[in-house]
């Protein structure tokens, strides 16, 4: 069995190998810091998972997702992030996720996580299933920023972290007008005005990742 960790945290790396290692037996891990590495190894290796960090430096992991799906689509992909479930959950499981954990959940819920996906089944923690159904039944209306496309909601992430336009034109191979544009999308959405409202908008809802080690 071969599984993929594509996180951008030496130590998260380290940590979740030898967790999968102790919890899953014969396993072998593979590694990889970044979104560009991630994507080379996926295509010049054969993989059974992929254990993916939602939100790393050099590109979003919802592009390395895009590609799975689209190139390996049986192949399961369980996203880490430290973004609480109600906030990020349902939309990775859209994108094609095939299940979705925070950061700080216990080891023997990554195993159990990695058991359900490898067998072809789809992961929600108790906490997500539980918001999913209090939706349902009070027929809640979704909040602005779930409308928000994937890449949309990245460009937000990096604006809110107080990137320049240019930076995160660089980051995300476009130019400062495409980025513009996602920009006047977003604020458009939010029914807001600039940066400022966007940043306040975004620590209301949770939206600012917290730091990592």
């Amino acid at each position: 069995m071969k599984i993929l960790i594509i996180d951008d945290h030496t130590l998260m790396r380290k940590g979740l190998k030898q967790i999968l290692e102790d919890g899953l037996g014969q396993v072998e891990c593979g590694e990889a810091q970044n979104t560009q590495e991630g994507l080379g190894r996926l295509e010049q290796e054969s993989w059974d998972a992929v254990l993916l960090d939602i939100n790393m430096p050099g590109g979003s992991g919802f592009d390395v997702l895009k590609e799975v799906k689209e190139k390996k689509p049986k192949l399961p992909v369980l996203v880490l992030s430290a973004y609480p479930e109600d906030q990020l959950a349902l939309r990775t499981l859209k994108a094609g996720a095939s299940g979705y954990l925070n950061k700080s959940a216990a080891a023997d819920e990554l195993i159990r996580a990695m058991h359900k996906v490898l067998s072809g089944g789809k992961y929600i923690t108790p906490i997500l299933a539980e918001k999913i159904a209090e939706d349902l039944q009070e027929r809640t209306p979704g909040r602005s920023h779930e409308r928000l496309s994937a890449r949309e909601f990245q460009v937000l992430q990096m604006i809110t972290a107080g990137r320049l336009l240019k930076d995160i034109a660089t980051e995300l191979s476009v130019n400062v007008k495409t980025v513009s544009t996602f920009r006047f999308r977003i604020l458009k959405k939010l029914g807001l005005q600039n940066n400022v409202e966007l940043t306040r908008y975004a620590i209301q809802h949770g939206l600012i990742e917290p730091p990592g080690p």
